[in-house]
């Protein structure tokens, strides 16, 4: 009886730990300005958003890398779990750039085109009563 309990364990825990194991994806992110040159030592911010998981009572797996692009403009994240990433690209002389991606596959390359940034500009202010 003790031994058919254990086992009974034993399976619980390991259908646990697989149903609880996460897949993930290694993500490359380019980018480019707008002549489609590569931009080297662009700020790279990946923040992993993805929902919260049973197994873990609420809690997510709170992960957030900064790298820099190299000189061909390429940053290579290690794997991360798949779902919900935002991906942040801060570079000097370009706009920045952030949209959320839904990653659901073993490899994604996320390709990102910086533009120059804008010329400011003021409101113009109310009219001056003469």
């Amino acid at each position: 009886m003790a031994l058919r309990i254990r086992l009974w364990a034993a399976l619980f825990i390991t259908c646990c730990v697989l149903w609880a194991r996460t897949p993930e994806t290694r993500i490359t992110v380019i980018v480019t300005n707008q002549h489609d040159k590569p931009v080297s030592n662009a700020t790279v911010i990946l923040d992993f958003l993805g929902s919260h998981q049973i197994m873990k009572l609420g809690k997510r797996k709170a992960v957030h890398w900064e790298l820099h692009t190299n000189q061909e403009g390429i940053a290579h994240f290690p794997p991360i779990p798949q779902g919900a990433v935002q991906v942040q690209v801060i570079s000097e002389n370009h706009q920045t750039f952030g949209q959320v991606f839904d990653i659901d596959t073993p490899e994604k390359n996320i390709t990102v085109k910086l533009n120059p940034p804008q010329r400011q500009y003021t409101a113009n202010p109310e009219p001056k009563q003469k």
